[in-house]
Parts: structure tokens; C-alpha cells; sequence
């Protein structure tokens, strides 16, 4: 038997010489998870046929468990010279056979596999998730994207359990206290989106067309699935017949399965069978924004079923080809095909408002580049990779036109399914559609970092780029507006260097980018910018509204806007906003500018205005729900908090954030946290309750919140993790938690689990509190030999926001 402890990250030459030399047919696995019931071990047998062009070469499989036993060509490996989670593949024949046996006794740490007790009923439920090479936990494999095989799954699991794969099962037998799933084949997959998910899921499934829907969840979150499946069905029949149709190639399989896991931080786009985090069955009544984050994440994953797994990057430096490709053709959708008309509205003052961030700092990259490792692969799901990829795809539809550009998806699929690709197969495409010649703007948009300004004179678009290089081409448009912010005339206008000259414009205020088609910073060389967030309620496009804000924002960051004054614009704003899409987010951003950007002596009045105000929105039925959840986290006055107390009545989900702004403020009374436990059905309450207590302002408190957190790990990773943070860190709490970002900092020397737990933690917990010296240390760390790549981004990233808050805090 050989275990493998320390698992080596496959390089780049490693993956190209396999690749080289390698044809792998089909995986044959056979998986037990009957002892998962009650004990913690998977088992498998993964048999893999495959083919070697240099008959009498050795390479390795992939394998990182306990290896029981390995036959190649029907003759025993030799386990003991197997370390670093592989197993050497002496003298090859042209054609292969190898059988590795397996077990992998960590199923707890969410690497690849998670198994959950579901706290409210102690029923166990098992999920896998895969991206980039934890296939090689669960089978041996071949662990890379480039070498797709086909895949059939055989799983024995206990009889009360559903088992769900990439495929609809072929045949379910059953034996003493367990059952056997036999899967098909799939079609060629490469190993990272295959999936098994197991447990006693409870399953809705209707036919919709020519497509068998389902959705999956655990028991004990029944009624939620209930209350939005019909809403989850019908986005997913308006998705595949969109995609369909504008991708010139239906999804090719009878059905889509959607399943809803415990303890998961986001969703994976396994082949026809989709795992989401079931955080996303919101657990109390979901707002518009909640709705339509729903959306576009559905809409993401079914986008990959073209992006990524019919047609796969080769390697990670063009993981943007899977996720900005997603990420944009998911927005796309939902402003065409669903009621989230406000679809590119909501991106901006969402995910491209964070890829300016961070693009502004010293994490920014790239959208492609050197990948060396797959560890290093890890770091790039980021801003960058997901939403400033996305904006570049919309401008590269801008630039070429949407017909043209459908019609290079399409020839894109056709010439490529089942198949690897590079990002010059899909610019040819494009190209070939277009007729433009777009390798210099491939190279200017996708191979260079940072964001370009633009700023709009009297009579040019001039033009920096943040390299000192020559700026990006960019096609805008200039919004010419009234003082009361009608919308006068829309100028296209494509620019060209650091100086275009305009054709004459209208008198009025003039909106650089007006559309949003760029990613750019845009100033202009009057006072337009002030004189327009002044009066950005009024004005008519929900796009127009939001790239103010957006603007706003970018101002604040870099110093040429004091917070006191963007807080103004966005409450003035607030006051008129009449968008679902933008109401929420604008908000959220409001509570933000007031407790992390504003004057340290003006945070307690600046709240309070922003509590005012929802308190004002929350009288219009409409805008109630999102009100009241911001009024929940600013409550500062006796009005707010009777507010909520006739507010609250049987809402669970409002109470306790309610009570997390109470416990931040000393002012919860006892026994209310221990009613919430025992009147909540949700099986994450505890996690809540963990919420409440880091809220206080209190040194045990906080050990307790921690533990809980990096010890016990006890919190789920996805929202239940980022409303912990946010509770703990409270910035009227400095001199209490200035040792607790310390503290943070030595977690991360250590962190560990699976991709997405990782992202949750490091991302959500970084202080938003600390002075210079603690940001040196941030940037110390992430530069220290040996810190993850992951790690390293998030600490670069968090520490760059904090001194720039440090910076607009002083600056009043």
C-alpha cells in the first residue's frame, strides 16, 4: 500500500510531454461509498484504456490516496517508488490497461470531496468537485485538461441514497442495505468536470421541451427548493434554448441535473450535472439581486457546457477561455432571455466594480499569462480571470459587431467540439467572421495588465495607459445629458492612441462610456462627472446610473473624491432609484462608503444617514425586502430599531441580522440568539448564530468566532463564511481587532482545503481594519518564499483596499 502525504502540483512541461505522448480512450471506475454511511473512506477502481505513440516510454498516473494496488498491462506496479501523488508508468505499450485501487480517507476537507451531516437531521450527504486536478483524490487518473476520455461510473451506495453523475443512470440494482447506479459512457470530458454527488437528495424533475430538468437538494431544505423551482426551471428552459440557438449547437444530452449541496462556496460546471453550494436556496424570501445572482450563476455554469467542457482550454493559462467566456455569455443571456433586463447594469456595480479593484493593485495580471503549475492555476480565479475578462468580451463584441461575433462562436464549436483549444482558435474564429485583424488587439486587451484612462475634452479622447505603453483601442460611446440628466444624444465613437479627435458635440453634460462597452477609469476635463453623480437619480438608463456610481467609486479609491461626498451622490441617488437591479447594490455600497471609506469621527452619522434612508425605502413594498436587510446592518436609533421589531414577526432570516447590528452595538438581550437556533429550520443556523456572536464587541467573543472559523471549521464556506466576516470585523471595533489582523496573518501561513473553501476564507476574512505597518506585513507575507499562490493574491489585493481606505479615512 502506498500513501501518499506531500502531492506534487503538475507543471505545465510535465502536462505537454504527457499530452505528447499519451491517448487516453475511456475511464472505467467503480466507486464505493458504502462505507461513507457512517466512516469517512471512499474507494474506488478507476481501469483507464489509453494509447502511447512512443511504445517503451514511462511516464505517471495520477494518484493521490491510498494506492491499495496497481496493475499495468495485467503485471503489479511497484507502489513503493510512488510519492507525490503519482505512480510511475514504466515501458509502455502501444496499447495500455492500468488498474489503480484507492482509497482516500480525507473526506472532510472539502479537497475534491466533502461528506456532511446535515446538523437538523444527521443525515450524510456527499458531494465532489473536482477543479483543476482533484480527480486524482477520488481515481487514479490522468489529472489535466487536455487529455479527455470518456468516462462511465458504476457506484454501490447505501439504499436510502440517490446517486447523481454526469450522466442519467442506465440501471439501478439492489443488493442487502445498498444499491449499485450504473452510468453511461460519457462523451469526451476532461477529468475535471466529471462528477458523483450521493446522499437521500430530494428530487424535482420536469420536462421541459426536449430536455428532462432536475434539481436536488437535501432534506431538511425541501421547502426552499420547492419555493424556487419553478423559477430555477424556467431559467434553465430559457437558457438552453438561448445558448442553443446563439451557439448554433443544442446541448446534446436528454437532460440537466442541478443538485444542491451543503458546505460548498460557489457552483462547478460538471457535464450535465451542475453542483451548486445550497446557499444559494436563499433561506429567507430572496431579494431581486438575490434572484438574479441565482440567475446569472445558473446561466454561468450552463454557459461552461460549451465553454469549457465541449470545448476545453489545453492548459490553465487560458482558464478565461472557461470562465470570462462564461461569465460574459451568462450576462448576455440574462439581459436577452430572462427578466433580468438589467442584466449588464447589475455586472457593473457588481463583479466589474471588483475587477477595477483589483486591477488597480499590485495582485492585477494579465487576463492570459504564464501558468507554470497548477498551483499557481489556483490563484487565477480571481476579478481579473472572471468579470474584467467578461468586459473585455463585451467590448471585443462591440469592436467586431454581435452578428459577427455569434457567427465566430459558432464556427468556434463546430470546428472544436470534444476537442482542446488555445485562444489564437478562438481569435481566428472571430476573425474569419469579423474580417478584422484583431492580433494586436488581442494582444493590447489580453496580455497586458491595468486599466486605462480615458478622459473626455472639448474636442479629443485622450488616452493613458497604466504601462506607459500606447493605450488599448476602445469603442464608447458619449452620452450627452441635460442638467437634469435627460439623456440629449449617444456619440459611438472608436478611439485610436493616446489622442482621438471628437466629432462636434452638443452642449450638455457629457458621459464618457455612456453604455459601459469599455473597461476603462473615465474622467472628464470639466466638472461633468460631479455635476452628473449630483444628479445620477435622475438620470433614465440604469446603465448610465450605475456607471457613475462605478466612476464614483474608481474617484473615491484613487483620492480624487472624499467618501463623505460619493455617500452623498449615492444617497441622493438611492432616493430616486426605481431599478431592482441597482437598488440593492447601490445600498450595500452605501453601508460600505459610510463604515470603511468615511472620516473614523463621521462613520456613526454616516451610518445612521444610510439607515435613514432604507428606513424611507423600506415603506415602499417593492423596495421593502433589500430595505430592511440594510436597515437590519445600520440600525443606529430607537426609530430604526422599532422599525424592525414590527418588521421581524416570523422572519427568521431578517431577525438574525437584526441581531448581528445589536450584538455589534451591546444592545442584544439574552436568550434571543437560543430562540433564533430553536425557531430556525435552516441546518446552517448555527452558522448564523457564529455570526451574532463575532458581532460583539468583546475579546471571548471573538476567540470563540475564531475557533470556530480556522479550527473547528465548522463554519459553511460561500454567504454563511462572508457574513461571519463580516460581522467580526467591525470597524467601530479597532483597538479590539487590530491584534485579531495579526492573527489572520499567520492563518494564512497555513491554510488549507479544497479551491473553493480557500477562496471563501482568505478572500472574506482579510481586516478591513489595520494601519501601514500592518499592510507592510500583508505585503511581506505575500511575498515570503512558499506562500500559495492563492494566498498571495488575496493578500496583495486586501492590502492595497486598506491602504487606500487607510489613505481616504484621513483624508475626510
Amino acid at each position: 500500500m502506498s500513501t501518499m502525504t506531500t502531492v506534487t502540483s503538475l507543471t505545465r512541461a510535465e502536462a505537454e510531454t504527457r499530452a505528447r505522448i499519451l491517448t487516453v480512450s475511456r475511464y472505467d471506475i467503480e466507486i464505493d461509498l458504502t462505507g461513507l454511511l457512517e466512516g469517512e473512506v471512499w474507494e474506488s477502481t478507476s481501469s483507464i484504456t489509453f494509447g502511447c505513440t512512443e511504445p517503451g516510454a514511462s511516464t505517471f498516473v495520477d494518484a493521490v490516496g491510498d494506492v491499495r494496488r496497481a496493475t499495468l498491462n495485467g503485471v503489479d506496479l511497484d507502489l513503493t517508488s510512488a510519492a507525490g501523488g503519482r505512480v510511475p508508468l514504466p515501458d509502455l505499450a502501444r496499447e495500455n490497461t492500468l488498474v489503480i485501487e484507492l482509497s482516500q480517507p480525507d473526506t472532510a476537507g472539502s479537497a475534491g470531496i466533502l461528506r456532511t451531516v446535515d446538523p437538523t437531521d444527521g443525515l450524510v450527504y456527499v458531494w465532489t468537485s473536482l477543479e483543476c486536478d482533484d480527480a486524482r483524490r477520488l481515481w487514479g487518473c490522468f489529472d489535466q485538461p487536455d487529455l479527455k476520455a470518456l468516462h462511465r461510473f458504476t457506484v454501490t451506495a447505501p439504499a436510502a441514497w440517490t446517486v447523481t453523475s454526469n450522466m442519467r443512470p442506465e440501471d439501478v440494482t439492489d443488493d442487502a442495505g445498498s444499491r449499485t447506479w450504473s452510468f453511461p459512457d460519457t462523451p469526451p470530458l476532461s477529468p475535471y468536470v466529471t462528477v458523483v454527488n450521493a446522499g437521500p437528495f430530494h428530487e424535482v424533475r420536469e420536462q421541459r421541451g426536449d430536455y428532462s430538468l432536475g434539481l436536488y437538494c437535501r432534506q431538511s431544505l425541501v421547502p426552499n427548493l420547492e419555493r424556487d423551482a419553478s423559477s430555477l426551471l424556467d431559467l434553465t428552459e430559457a437558457g438552453l434554448a438561448f445558448f442553443g440557438d446563439r451557439f448554433g449547437r443544442p446541448f446534446p444530452e436528454a437532460h440537466y441535473d442541478q443538485v444542491f449541496v451543503p458546505n460548498m462556496g460557489g457552483a462547478m460546471e460538471n457535464w450535465g450535472c451542475v453542483t451548486w453550494g445550497d446557499g444559494y436556496l436563499h433561506r429567507g424570501t430572496p431579494t431581486h439581486s438575490q434572484r438574479h445572482m441565482v440567475a446569472v450563476t445558473l446561466l454561468h455554469e450552463m454557459a461552461h457546457m460549451w465553454f469549457g467542457d465541449l470545448v476545453t482550454m489545453r492548459w490553465w493559462d487560458d482558464l478565461w477561455l472557461n470562465e470570462a467566456f462564461a461569465s460574459w455569455a451568462s450576462t448576455w443571456a440574462a439581459a436577452e432571455a430572462t427578466e433580468f433586463t438589467d442584466a449588464w447594469a447589475g455586472f457593473l456595480i457588481g463583479r466589474k466594480l471588483d475587477a477595477y479593484r483589483v486591477d488597480m493593485g499590485p495582485a492585477t495580471h494579465p487576463i492570459r499569462h504564464e501558468v507554470p503549475d497548477v498551483d499557481s492555476a489556483l490563484a487565477n480565479f480571481d476579478a481579473i480571470t472572471y468579470a474584467k475578462g467578461q468586459a473585455v468580451l463585451h467590448q471585443l463584441m462591440a469592436y467586431v459587431g454581435e452578428e459577427a461575433f455569434t457567427r465566430g462562436l459558432q464556427d468556434y464549436f463546430s470546428r472544436h467540439a470534444w476537442s482542446n483549444t488555445r485562444l489564437d482558435d478562438l481569435i481566428s474564429a472571430v476573425e474569419r467572421a469579423s474580417g478584422r485583424d484583431l492580433r494586436d488587439w488581442t494582444s493590447d486587451w489580453l496580455d497586458r495588465a491595468g486599466t486605462d484612462t480615458l478622459t473626455l475634452t472639448s474636442s479629443t479622447i485622450d488616452a493613458v495607459a497604466p504601462d506607459g505603453g500606447e493605450p488599448r483601442p476602445h469603442r464608447i460611446d458619449i452620452g450627452t445629458y441635460s442638467a437634469s440628466g435627460e439623456l440629449l444624444e449617444r456619440t459611438p465613437v472608436e478611439t485610436s492612441g493616446g489622442s482621438t479627435p471628437l466629432p462636434s458635440l452638443p452642449d450638455g453634460l457629457h458621459l464618457l462610456n455612456d453604455t459601459d462597452l469599455a473597461f476603462a477609469a473615465v474622467r472628464t476635463h470639466d466638472d461633468s462627472l460631479r455635476r452628473l453623480l449630483v444628479a445620477v437619480g435622475s438620470m433614465p438608463d440604469p446603465t448610465a446610473r450605475a456607471l457613475m456610481v462605478a466612476t464614483g467609486m474608481d474617484l473615491l479609491r484613487k483620492g480624487e473624491l472624499g467618501g463623505t461626498e460619493l455617500l452623498g451622490g449615492l444617497l441622493g441617488a438611492l432616493g430616486a432609484e426605481k431599478s431592482a437591479t441597482l437598488l440593492e447594490p447601490f445600498l450595500l455600497l452605501a453601508r460600505d462608503v459610510a463604515e470603511l471609506w468615511c472620516p473614523p469621527d463621521q462613520v456613526a452619522t454616516s451610518v445612521a444617514r444610510v439607515a435613514d434612508q432604507a428606513l424611507a425605502l423600506s415603506r415602499d413594498l417593492e423596495q421593502r425586502r433589500p430595505a430592511l436587510n440594510v436597515l437590519a446592518a445600520c440600525a443606529s436609533t430607537t426609530a430604526h430599531d422599532d422599525a424592525l421589531d414590527q418588521a421581524m414577526g416570523d422572519d427568521v432570516d431578517l431577525a438574525w441580522r437584526v441581531m448581528i447590528r445589536r450584538a455589534e452595538r451591546g444592545v442584544l438581550a439574552d436568550g434571543v440568539v437560543e430562540d433564533l437556533i430553536a425557531r430556525d429550520p435552516d441546518p446552517d443556523a448555527r452558522a448564523r448564530a457564529v455570526a451574532v456572536n463575532a458581532a460583539r464587541p468583546e475579546e471571548a467573543a471573538k476567540a470563540e468566532a475564531w475557533h470556530e472559523l480556522f479550527e473547528k471549521r465548522s463554519v459553511p464556506a460561500g454567504y454563511p463564511t462572508f457574513h461571519v466576516a463580516k460581522a467580526f470585523w467591525r470597524p467601530a471595533q479597532v483597538d479590539l481587532l487590530l491584534p485579531w489582523a495579526d492573527r489572520y496573518l499567520e492563518e494564512m501561513r497555513n491554510i488549507s482545503g479544497g479551491l473553493l473553501a480557500i477562496l471563501s476564507m482568505v478572500r472574506s476574512m482579510y481586516p478591513i481594519v489595520g494601519d501601514d505597518d500592518f499592510v507592510t506585513r500583508s505585503l511581506e507575507l505575500a511575498d515570503a518564499p512558499g506562500t500559495d499562490p492563492t494566498v498571495r493574491s488575496a493578500l496583495l489585493t486586501g492590502a492595497d483596499t486598506l491602504s487606500r481606505m487607510i489613505r481616504a479615512r484621513a483624508a475626510g
